[in-house]
């Protein structure tokens, strides 16, 4: 099979996949439960990509208070939560990344 074959099923899958919810959406009623259950997946794709890189950056498990990753994303948290602010968040862990990473 050809590199190109390839890409179009793939873009055909994603296409059709997508394209179904916008020409049968609004046919789709979801049971209460699996819009409570779809209320929290954001958070835990996020999780899923952010934590396994913030505990073993580059691939060994690193747990000390010298982990620049571990930190920032720590700091992140709590200041997340603290202020509610998301950018205030960002820009404080990553001062915080970027001064551990320099010294």
């Amino acid at each position: 099979m050809t590199i190109a074959a390839l890409l179009a099923g793939m873009f055909l899958a994603t296409y059709l996949t997508r394209a179904s919810f916008l020409v049968f959406g609004h046919r789709l009623r979801f049971p209460p439960a699996l819009k409570a259950a779809l209320h929290h997946v954001p958070v835990a794709v996020l999780t899923a990509i952010i934590v396994p890189e913030a505990l073993a950056p580059g691939g060994q498990v690193d747990v000390s208070l010298g982990n620049p990753y571990l930190l920032g994303t720590v700091v992140a948290a709590v200041v997340a939560r603290l202020s509610g602010h998301l950018l205030l968040s960002l820009g404080v862990s990553f001062a915080v990344f970027g001064l551990m990473r320099w010294w």
